[in-house]
């Protein structure tokens, strides 16, 4: 075997607040993220976006320290990946390859050439698949390795989810356990486990199995758990005029507290690291809803970051990929629909959120209105206003 890269893919983020204005310009101009029936208004509207939601974005960044820690995160899982290769007889060099910020994927490709890689495992940090996420990363690999002659030397291999993984799904139960051994009584407390969503149209539609897998995922980690504990599922995130997978997170929150459940573990399923959606959106403005509604304990299984048992399962992953028939970006597909799932359909546009797809189809009309609310800064975009 000659020598052996990883490349982990994530989304990337603001470090620094002076770089969330270029941070959102570069998310939007992606026609993953905004998808137009004119092109050329492409980087006008990225440009309006960034323009008025950068000050909103900076003041929820502000309350999290100042810039996201999703680069520091990752950069540390790099590390402890590499180490845990090595541990187990494998060298290799771990790479980071962010979407929308840097270090840029183009940045890690060029880097792999660089240093003459010639096997390579594509590892993304996003444990379901959505087209929105992994989707939209593996699109852009496929694109540069059409563009690019060299890098058909290289022999890759993609894993396109791994919610099912024994060492991943008992690292979540190990951290959910944790939580709830601190309270006064641990069976009492309910666990509420907060996915990010998506429209239903990109599952219903597009085939998206992320849905499928988020509920495989939570019923897998509640097995693991083997605790009495009641359970929730709930979506966060939510933009735009489209219906997005249900029950939203701060309904489900109202309604348990109706319920009269004082106690609630929360648990942010489809996020591996500290970001803005853990710390600001879960920490700040869920927990507020929670204790508005008469939730009296609100507790957060902290994200899995470098977790020992984690790490190992991804340092697993990566020498059974290495070790088994090689996945093609072409190859990503939803075999219920038997359809590529990214890219999607030319024909739909839409705009989609900080990490998810809103693919509203929108006519012209809901066009000019999502014009006149990001220009007056108002309405239901408030992921815009997270980032």
């Amino acid at each position: 075997m000659g020598r052996v890269g990883v490349l982990l893919l994530n989304l990337g983020g603001p470090e620094q607040l002076e770089d969330v204005r270029p941070f959102l310009f570069n998310l939007f101009s992606d026609p993953e993220i905004i998808r137009l029936p004119l092109p050329w208004l492409q980087r006008p509207l990225a440009w309006l976006i960034s323009s008025s939601r950068a000050k909103k974005s900076q003041e929820n960044y502000q309350q999290i320290g100042g810039g996201s820690p999703l680069r520091q995160i990752t950069e540390q899982q790099a590390e402890a990946l590499k180490e845990s290769l090595k541990s187990k007889g494998q060298e290799a060099e771990v790479y980071i390859g962010m979407r929308y910020w840097y270090p840029f994927t183009e940045e890690a490709i060029a880097r792999i050439k660089r240093d003459n890689v010639e096997e390579l495992v594509v590892l993304p940090l996003y444990p379901q698949f959505s087209i929105s996420t992994s989707g939209s990363s593996f699109r852009l690999m496929e694109r540069l390795w059409l563009e690019d002659p060299s890098l058909q030397r290289i022999n890759y291999t993609v894993i396109p989810s791994w919610y099912d993984r024994p060492g991943y799904v008992q690292a979540m139960a190990d951290l959910i356990a944790q939580e709830l051994d601190q309270l006064p009584e641990p069976n009492q407390g309910h666990i509420f486990f907060s996915a990010h969503g998506v429209p239903v149209s990109y599952v219903k539609e597009a085939g998206d199995p992320y849905q499928r897998e988020i509920e495989n995922c939570t019923t897998l980690i509640m097995k693991a758990l083997n605790r009495p504990n009641a359970h929730t599922l709930a979506y966060q995130s939510r933009v735009g005029p489209v219906e997005w997978l249900q029950p939203y997170t701060e309904d489900a929150i109202a309604t348990l507290a109706e319920q009269s459940v004082k106690q609630l573990v929360v648990v942010p399923i489809s996020f591996v690291s500290e970001h803005i959606e853990t710390l600001q959106e879960i920490d700040i403005e869920y927990r507020e809803i929670a204790e508005e509604a008469g939730i009296e304990t609100f507790k957060r299984v902290p994200a899995l970051n470098t977790h020992p048992g984690f790490v190992a399962d991804m340092a697993d992953m990566v020498l059974e990929a290495l070790n088994s028939p090689r996945t093609l970006f072409s190859d990503v597909v939803q075999p219920d629909k038997q359809v590529r799932i990214y890219p999607q359909d030319r024909s739909a546009w839409g705009m989609t959120p900080f990490a998810e797809v809103w693919n509203g189809r929108l006519a012209m009309l809901g066009f000019l209105a999502l014009l006149l609310e990001l220009m007056s800064g108002r309405g239901p975009l408030h992921l815009v206003g997270l980032l």
